[in-house]
């Protein structure tokens, strides 16, 4: 729906108070604010269309009004004016605490960083790790218990215990990893499960056993916290009233926190585009809250996006400032771990 400058004025001014405190903006203080050489009567009649049409509404205790998730949109999407940041100054802030040697760390640090900078929550989905192998090795331990060493492309190695019908050798341990690694080194688990199925017919029961058995634990090895969320910051929503005004709102709250399945399918959502997406609650049913809204960019490594990261807050948050922190965080941590 169309809105003329003046109403697009009007809608920015009464947002970015209403950020700003928290309170009912009514006409008097927006005939001060907006720059606008109105009348009372004509502002009055502006907001009044503003209302009409979803983007702002009345609070029944005050005569002032506030924006609705409809307004934040419009506000988010048209009329936000992102404020400048030091991106060198930021930069150096954040290098040491991006630095490491460890890929979970850099993004645990990552999140610490998004609480810190925004005073909200700082959330990242970590990357799907790839459930491809490159080779696998059988350690025999003992009597029927058996040590499969997962190796992937990039050098991750897991290790598993594997319990079995049969007392392998030695020489029968290596034979099976040879065979498996010879013929399907470089493929997925899901793969080499389905091919494994057909393939080693040839080869002894036993034998074949011990293949499944070692793809069916390979596949755990390789999926456990595949998909994972790492959130830093949470109690910062304990003192934004928008958010723990009530016992349900606080109850919706901590049960994304602790299931996390909602906030995986809206970072998973938000890491198919490009740049920085702005969910608003109560316009976005991926948004559990109302009063929440959710600043998300995803994050690269080696040209190729792997998650996404975010900021978590309350709907009445400055937009302006957190924008720049999600996106130049998100261009950091995809350095960081691109070099790690």
């Amino acid at each position: 729906m169309h809105l003329d400058t003046r109403a697009q004025t009007l809608l920015k001014a009464l947002v970015e108070r209403y950020i700003a405190d928290g309170q009912p903006v009514g006409s008097r203080a927006l005939s001060k604010i907006s720059g606008l050489e109105l009348s009372p009567a004509t502002i009055r009649n502006i907001m009044a269309d503003l209302e009409a049409m979803g983007f702002v509404a009345s609070p029944h205790t005050s005569a002032g009004r506030v924006p609705t998730p409809r307004g934040y949109r419009v506000f988010v999407d048209t009329l936000l004016t992102v404020q400048p940041i030091d991106e060198g100054a930021l930069e150096s802030r954040m290098q040491s605490r991006l630095q490491s040697n460890s890929p979970q760390k850099i993004i645990a640090n990552a999140a610490q960083v998004l609480s810190s900078l925004s005073q909200f929550a700082g959330v990242v989905l970590t990357p799907r790790r790839e459930s491809i192998f490159q080779q696998i090795e059988f350690l025999r331990l003992s009597e029927k218990r058996i040590l499969l060493v997962i190796v992937s492309p990039g050098g991750d190695v897991q290790n598993r215990l594997l319990l079995t019908d049969v007392d392998y050798t030695p020489s029968q341990l290596i034979q099976a990893a040879n065979f498996i690694n010879q013929n399907y080194g470089g493929h997925s688990i899901d793969d080499v499960r389905l091919r494994l199925q057909t393939e080693v017919h040839k080869l002894r029961d036993d034998m074949n056993r011990l293949m499944l058995a070692a793809v069916e634990l390979g596949s755990e090895a390789m999926t456990d916290d595949a998909d994972g969320v790492v959130i830093s910051g949470e109690r910062n929503l304990l003192s934004v009233t928008d958010l723990s005004s009530n016992m349900t709102s606080l109850r919706k709250l901590f049960e994304m926190f602790e299931q996390k399945t909602t906030l995986m399918r809206l970072l998973d959502i938000s890491g198919k585009a490009t740049g920085v997406q702005i969910f608003i609650g109560g316009e976005s049913q991926l948004v559990p809250m109302e009063e929440m809204s959710v600043v998300t960019a995803p994050y690269e490594v080696n040209g190729k996006i792997v998650g996404t990261l975010g900021v978590i807050g309350p709907t009445r948050m400055a937009y302006q400032r957190v924008i720049p922190i999600v996106d130049i965080t998100a261009k950091l941590l995809s350095n960081a771990l691109s070099q790690s």
